[in-house]
């Protein structure tokens, strides 16, 4: 520890009464150093990174803050200490060192935005190089656009203090600027200069959300680019095949507090909920079917008679329409409403009415009325002869596979690799370095929407994931009843509540 590290720096002479453990070591050291010499020998540990100091309070209570600043300021290393800045030159596209001066260029990293209710948008930056003034004109080298600064000024706390000028190390804040966002650079128009950017992680957890009324439908959108907009970690996507929108973040945690400043700052009240598995639906083997619509109602009537034969494509082939139409069997102008019947029958499968991929369709044989036909005819005589052989083509549940990488230390890799193996997952490989081991591999997606707060259990908060899609495979047949069932059961009671 630290009084080692004063040891070996010849700071103090060794003292045999004096064991490294001992709880009193510290109150022993005004025997050997003055304050001063102490402050000044930990600022050095820190710097050189020999020693790691470890501070505990809460901001919650306001415990220990004031002590944790002072410490800050005395203790840790200023930016004249961590040395040059490297800064893309945009002028050259060559790096280049700046020193963390006044009379360097400027650089500036804008590092958090957020709302507040009386100045609107707050950027908060930290001026790495040079001076950044109020009242005046900054070049965002990120965004390649020009803005004006306003009134510059420090935070205390609640309170903002205005200042004409901010100096190489200090951090700030201006308002209302329109184009600079979380993690860009300002500079210089005339000395362009691009700071190493910020690398958000990517989400590790997702929920639904879903609007508790239509007056926070009305403002769910704008409140959730504000959200986003304050806390780049936040992701918003919207899931096509369920129809969700989803709120990503590090954790159930990050979006539990997301939610609950989406009600108290923004006003807006949402639920959460896993987000649904997007399933799909697909044909196993070929077959043939056919499908006449007629109908008569007096006047001009309705009649679309066709033959599609249905294949089965590779994983991700998607869908492919054919044609093998002889002798104008059905007239070409008749052929894209066919097509166009077929791709709205793909929305809804069979089996649970999830969409149908992967299917290779082929329009060989029909017949038609020369008075009767029409689009919307072939339309639904296409749409309905694909249900049939869908129905006939033993049709099956697909799941989304994903490809997992979890990072433990070594001594829960057992635990992991079980636990994957309870989810179904099928591990690819493992390497291991430096204590920890990562693992590798494939997972469904069902048995993930909760895993970083289930491995944040198993190993004590010391593992980390990420994830990507792969690929969609078959459901086993016994899980397959079960969500085809579910399925059915959400239905009804929707149509009941309806």
């Amino acid at each position: 520890g630290f009084f080692r590290y004063l040891m070996e720096q010849g700071a103090i002479q060794h003292d045999p009464t004096l064991e490294l453990e001992n709880p009193k070591l510290m109150r022993a050291l005004p025997r050997y150093l003055t304050p001063e010499e102490v402050e000044q020998a930990l600022r050095a540990a820190v710097r050189s990174g020999q020693v790691v100091p470890v501070l505990a309070g809460s901001a919650l209570l306001n415990r220990a803050v004031a002590p944790f600043v002072d410490f800050l300021v005395k203790v840790m290393p200023s930016p004249v200490d961590l040395g040059p800045v490297v800064a893309l030159n945009l002028a050259t596209n060559q790096e280049e060192p700046l020193d963390p001066l006044p009379t360097s260029p400027l650089t500036a990293l804008v590092f958090k935005t957020t709302a507040d209710p009386y100045v609107g948008r707050l950027n908060y930056f930290r001026v790495y190089t040079g001076v950044l003034r109020s009242d005046s004109h900054v070049w965002n080298a990120t965004k390649g656009r020009e803005e004006r600064i306003g009134q510059v000024f420090f935070l205390r706390g609640k309170h903002q203090e205005p200042t004409a000028e901010v100096v190489a190390g200090d951090i700030a804040a201006v308002a209302k600027l329109t184009e600079t966002s979380t993690g860009d650079t300002l500079c210089t128009k005339d000395r362009p200069y691009l700071l190493p950017g910020i690398k958000f992680p990517e989400p590790s957890y997702h929920a639904a959300i879903h609007p508790k009324s239509q007056a926070d439908l009305d403002k769910l959108s704008g409140a959730l680019a504000r959200l986003v907009e304050e806390d780049p970690t936040l992701r918003i996507r919207r899931e096509p095949d369920t129809n969700e929108t989803l709120l990503g973040g590090m954790g159930e945690s990050h979006i539990d507090v997301a939610v609950d400043k989406l009600k108290r700052k923004f006003g807006v009240e949402v639920r959460t909920e896993l987000p649904k598995v997007p399933y799909k639906e697909t044909i196993t083997r070929p077959v043939k079917a056919e499908h006449k619509h007629k109908k008569q109602t007096g006047g001009r009537g309705q009649y679309g008679h066709v033959f599609l034969e249905l294949e089965p494509l590779p994983r991700g082939g998607g869908f492919e329409f054919h044609e093998r139409i002889f002798g104008g069997a059905v007239p070409k102008e008749y052929i894209p409403a066919v097509e166009k019947g077929v791709r709205a029958a793909l929305q809804e499968g069979v089996l649970a009415r999830f969409p149908v991929v992967d299917v290779k369709v082929t329009l060989y044989d029909g017949s038609y009325h020369p008075v009767d036909s029409s689009d919307i005819s072939f339309q639904i005589a296409g749409r309905e002869a694909f249900k049939k052989g869908m129905a006939q083509a033993n049709p099956v549940l697909l799941e989304p596979i994903m490809r997992v990488r979890v990072t433990v230390p070594d001594e829960y890799t057992g635990d992991v690799m079980g636990d994957l193996n309870t989810r179904r997952g099928r591990v690819l490989g493992m390497t291991s370095a430096d204590g920890k081991t990562t693992i590798e591999a494939l997972v469904p997606y069902a048995e993930m929407r909760r895993y970083a707060t289930e491995l944040r259990s198993m190993t004590q908060a010391r593992g980390a994931f990420e994830m990507e899609f792969s690929h969609y495979e078959e459901v086993p047949p016994h899980l397959a009843q079960q969500i085809i069932a579910e399925a059915a059961k959400a239905r009804a009671e929707k149509e009941a509540e309806d």
